[in-house]
């Protein structure tokens, strides 16, 4: 593909997922409002040591303005011996004024130094509880945020977000309140002896700080699209790697590239930006601070020739005494402004990072207004009671409006009753759809990609809340069955398996955690799985990594099969689930899975339609709606679509 028409197509992808995405619109009051937040949740993080950060700060930035009056000082004993001739009469003031800018040092390095550690746990800490904070709350968001965002855009929030804090929270935030107090400590010495010349410095201040915000603004800007930028490179980076071997099967290294290239422009053009405007504001700030001095000397020097009143708190006249030290807060004033322009980057770069952060925070959690709970339960004088060890006997927990409480035996009754549903309002996926499945019943759907099979499952698991109708499990409306005890008591076998780093023992133990090995053992012999774990090099104990890149596509599916078996649930979901199985394994396989099956309620979906044929009912699904409904030999006799699915007149796809 040309570069120019993947940049075209790049755009049009982005605006798309824009539109699916539907990302929170970023919050009224811009980074000021960011910024008062992020210090907000570092003091509810350190609500002790930020407070003694900043007592320090504000000693040290009050005792860095305190040597100016020294020199001051110093500089009217000097010129008064100079007039008198006694040098030795002068030992005494300096030595003491030097004795007391040495203590003044040695309190603001203590004071440096303490803050400086301080800060190195403030920093690193606030970094591990935001990681926490995100990924606590990305746990609670629905499906559908995961549906509608890139995972290497969410992966972005975890490495570029979070480190940008790190400068800002380490240094920027800390230098910048040291610059502050600073600047507000050095304007009350300049005001004690002289307001005249306060006012030049004032005024030359004033100019810096205007060119600080036309740049800083423009790279801010910039800055926060490069954080945007990089997300949506590290996105399809991330998506790339996943599919590394159909862009090679199709030869696509080329097209794959100039996609590549156009993100990678994107996000080179506005860090290019970002970092112009930075990288020439130090400079410039730089040069006016030593025109500023240089104003400071001449106009000093005037007001001395001139005579001219001096207006000050101190009543001292304009003298040599006094304009020095205005020469030296001049540089000391011009610099901590250089020391703010030096940390925009970092500030700006946090900034945008605590955006994206608290926009993903912001994402509204999956809401769980369920009441009916799932608990163990014994019999005790013919009555079903609940208990608090496992007894393989579950029931609903339901809390009646008049105070009374039922238990109901959990069977696995799944009804579907006229139900309507669409990710997208306005767009409907499924139309009328009821389904009714008793307790033991294996229940088939059978359609082409994009019926609605997968859908109808991701409904029954409450993954997406439907539009109309209703759906029942055990005679309880799912709405008030709260979501992790309706996901305990079904268990998903899906197309793509996901194992996770750890033994092959750990990820059969992913399906119940509190399963002894000796059950894990049973449930991948239930599921075939046994023969081909005891021979690797490990057994059970081998480690996996990498989504069990070791083991073959077949074999990863077994390991997810055992994982559900050993979950032990009354209902169970197969969503293709011998797809990536071959013919042998899966003869191997299918003894297992009717093991599995067997006295549960079972939701199977497969386009090998020999895997159905023993269903008490197969569904089939078009465009979302069911057009026929029957077991196997039914629907043979209808000689309908079933039938010719089936004969292979026509394909499922």
């Amino acid at each position: 593909m040309p570069a120019n028409d993947a940049r075209e197509q790049y755009e049009a992808n982005r605006q798309n997922v824009a539109g699916r995405s539907k990302a929170p619109a970023k919050p009224k009051g811009g980074k000021g409002k960011t910024l008062i937040r992020l210090l907000r949740t570092l003091f509810s993080f350190y609500p002790k040591l930020l407070p003694l950060v900043f007592c320090c700060l504000v000693a040290n930035s009050i005792l860095s303005a305190l040597p100016a009056t020294f020199m001051q000082r110093a500089l009217e004993v000097v010129t008064a011996t100079w007039e008198s001739g006694d040098w030795a009469s002068a030992s005494g003031p300096i030595r003491t004024i030097v004795l007391t800018l040495i203590c003044i040092y040695a309190v603001s390095l203590t004071l440096s130094f303490t803050w400086n550690r301080v800060m190195a746990v403030v920093t690193q800490g606030s970094l591990e509880k935001f990681r926490e904070k995100v990924f606590d709350h990305m746990q609670d968001l629905p499906i559908r945020f995961f549906d509608t965002h890139q995972r290497g855009d969410i992966m972005s929030h975890y490495t570029n977000d979070i480190d940008a804090l790190r400068q800002m929270i380490g240094q920027s935030l800390p230098n910048i309140t040291l610059t502050i107090v600073t600047c507000i400590s050095v304007v009350c010495v300049m005001l004690y002896y002289s307001v005249w010349m306060c006012i030049i410095i004032v005024a030359g201040v004033l100019f810096m700080s205007y060119v600080t915000k036309q740049l800083g603004g423009r790279s801010a800007k910039n800055f926060v699209a490069q954080q945007r930028e990089i997300g949506i490179v590290e996105g399809h980076v991330e998506e790339i790697m996943n599919g590394q071997r159909v862009v090679k099967v199709f030869c696509h290294e080329d097209a794959a590239q100039d996609d590549f290239d156009v993100r990678n422009e994107a996000l080179f053009q506005a860090a290019r930006a970002a970092n112009m405007y930075s990288n020439t504001l130090g400079p410039i700030l730089m040069n006016l601070g030593n025109l500023m001095y240089v104003i400071v000397a001449l106009m000093g020097g005037v007001f001395i020739e001139l005579g001219v009143p001096n207006l000050s708190i101190s009543g001292l006249a304009f003298s040599i005494a006094v304009t020095v030290p205005f020469l030296n807060m001049t540089k000391q004033f011009a610099g901590q402004i250089g020391q703010i322009s030096q940390q925009i980057n970092a500030v700006v770069m946090g900034l945008a990072g605590a955006e994206r952060l608290f926009e993903l925070l912001d994402e509204e959690p999956e809401t769980d207004e369920g009441y009916v709970t799932l608990v163990n339960t014994r019999m005790q004088d013919g009555k079903l009671v609940e208990c608090d060890k496992r007894t393989g006997r579950w029931a609903w927990k339901w809390p009646h409006h008049d105070g009374s409480v039922e238990l109901v035996p959990l069977q696995g009754d799944v009804r579907l009753n006229h139900v309507d549903f669409g990710y997208e309002p306005g767009h409907t996926v499924l139309h009328d759809v009821s389904v009714w499945a008793e307790p033991g019943q294996k229940i088939a759907f059978v359609g082409a990609t994009g019926a609605g099979k997968t859908t109808i499952t991701n409904l029954i698991n409450r993954f997406y809340d439907i539009a109309d109708g209703k759906i029942r499990y055990d005679g309880i409306n799912i709405n008030k069955i709260k979501k992790d005890d309706l996901r305990r008591s079904l268990g998903m076998v899906l197309q793509d398996v996901n194992l996770f780093t750890g033994t092959v023992m750990d990820n059969i133990r992913y399906g119940r955690l509190d399963a002894t090995d000796e059950e894990c053992i049973a449930a991948a012999k239930l599921a075939g799985a046994h023969g081909f774990i005891e021979r690797l090099p490990e057994g059970y104990n081998t480690m996996l990594t990498d989504n069990g890149s070791n083991l073959s596509q077949g074999q990863r599916q077994l390991l997810s099969i055992s994982r559900a078996a050993v979950a032990d649930p009354p209902v169970m979901i197969l969503d293709e689930a011998t797809s990536s199985i071959d013919t042998r394994t899966e003869a191997i396989v299918q003894k297992g899975m009717d093991a599995l099956m067997n006295g549960r309620t079972t939701f199977v979906i497969a386009h090998r339609l020999s895997t159905v044929r023993n269903s008490d009912a197969i569904i089939v699904l078009d465009h979302g709606r069911i057009i026929e409904r029957g077991s196997h030999d039914e629907l043979i006799a209808k000689r309908g679509v079933y039938y010719q699915l089936y004969t292979g007149a026509f394909e499922l796809e």
